[in-house]
């Protein structure tokens, strides 16, 4: 429920409809990554100290504040309203970094109490399936009522005397995230937590002040214990390298798509499409992780990025969607294998902390790229108005965005290249080693 966003099969659109430009969009992004940088770990260290629980049920809290913001935020006025946005990427990413690391330990210790982890694979495979069929539900019906002509037929068929425009139903898929917020709070006090971190929070409230230090104490532990496992470690940088560089690209798909000729109503079918994915993927990363080596995965994944990247350069209409699907695809290949991985190998008292350092290496990297492209965006922008002066508005953002894809494929090869090497720096004579090389 926490994931289910109306409005991101129209994210980017969104942005600049309310008004914003794509170098301010791009910021805002960084901004929500660097929220995420700054609490992730410490949440997740909290997470494991005073209970997963409380954690999701401050993050659900947080949700609801910060849909509230776009909902009501008023337009025209692009200072306040950057600053609105701003609050709310804040807020959204202090919401993420609350869930991230405390649902999956929650969820895990449920089965290792019941003593039956090793049924890890098979849940959390039903898990990203039943979310994959939420969200092309939520896909669906947030790019249609995004449509204001849509949305005009419906109420004129209904018999609604009513007037509506992009400026109203824009506004529409927040409206009903903001719903899904508050079933997400209510079904997060209803979660029961495990005897063990039950424990740690009693032991830890004995004292003012305890939790706090315990969580610094219990960072710093996790820290440690990834740094000095070079095999945990290499898994953490492998999926922060998929991850990064394609969320970016993610996030500006519904740009994309007006640009190979898709009309924006078919944005949430398409969503729905790749949501769609869910239902399958994960039975096939799974037999991934359970039949191949670490390596001959990452190769896949790698083949799958250039072909992806290769045909996004070539903005085919309409066919273009099939190499940007391939991208989407590697996210759900690397969501389920970090997973099948990390979990296994982390003790239980800190297993939210050692999740919340993935997600917090991920989210630094993706704060990093988000830099880096707005940088590209507004050099772009700068030169392509000094050759060609005499566009502006929408011509001169399409040729921006057209132009800026092409850093992609250059970044991927010398990341690539960089964790290759690193890799072998670490792993050549340890002797988790062999497990990589198969």
């Amino acid at each position: 429920m926490f994931n289910t966003r109306f409005y991101y099969p129209v994210f980017a659109i969104l942005f600049l409809d309310f008004g914003l430009s794509l170098e301010q969009f791009a910021l805002l992004n960084v901004a929500w990554a660097i929220s995420i940088v700054l609490l992730e770990v410490p949440s997740g260290a909290m997470a494991d100290i005073i209970g997963r629980r409380n954690l999701l049920v401050t993050s659900a809290a947080i949700m609801v504040v910060e849909i509230s913001l776009l909902c009501f935020a008023p337009r025209g006025n692009i200072t306040l309203l950057f600053a609105i946005f701003l609050a709310n990427r804040i807020l959204s990413g202090s919401a993420e970094a609350c869930a991230s690391g405390a649902d999956e330990a929650i969820a895990y210790d449920t089965l290792k109490k019941l003593d039956r982890s090793d049924e890890w694979p098979k849940v959390l495979e039903i898990q990203m399936r039943f979310g994959a069929m939420v969200q092309m539900v939520a896909m669906i019906l947030g790019a249609l009522v995004y449509d204001p002509v849509l949305m005009q037929k419906a109420a004129d068929f209904i018999g609604l005397q009513i007037q509506l425009n992009q400026g109203i139903t824009m506004r529409f898929p927040l409206y009903m995230t903001l719903a899904m917020a508050l079933g997400t709070l209510a079904v997060s006090l209803r979660m029961l937590e495990s005897d063990s971190i039950e424990a740690n929070r009693r032991i830890a409230g004995t004292k003012a002040g305890k939790p706090v230090k315990e969580a610094f104490k219990l960072t710093l532990k996790a820290g440690r214990w990834i740094l000095q496992t070079p095999f945990v470690l290499m898994i953490i940088l492998a999926g922060m390298f998929f991850d990064h560089w394609i969320r970016i690209i993610i996030t500006l798909t519904s740009e994309y798509y007006r640009l190979i000729h898709l009309p924006e109503a078919s944005f949430g079918l398409i969503s729905a499409i790749v949501s769609s994915f869910g239902l399958f993927i994960p039975k096939i990363a799974r037999k991934m992780g359970q039949t191949h080596t670490q390596l001959f995965n990452i190769n896949i994944m790698c083949v799958l990025c250039i072909a992806g990247l290769a045909g996004m350069l070539m903005m085919i209409p309409f066919y273009g969607l099939i190499p940007a699907i391939l991208l989407f695809c590697v996210i759900y290949i690397n969501n389920y294998l970090q997973s099948y991985y990390l979990n296994p190998l982390t003790a239980s008292e800190q297993r939210a902390t050692v999740l919340s350092f993935k997600g917090l290496s991920f989210n630094l990297a993706y704060g990093v790229m988000g830099l880096l492209y707005a940088g590209l965006l507004a050099y772009l922008r700068k030169r392509t108005s000094h050759v060609l002066p005499g566009l502006s508005g929408h011509e001169l953002e399409d040729i921006v965005f057209i132009k800026s894809l092409i850093g992609f494929p250059c970044y991927f090869i010398f990341a690539l290249a960089g964790l290759f090497w690193f890799g072998w720096i670490k792993l050549k004579r340890n002797k988790e080693y062999k497990k990589i090389q198969g």
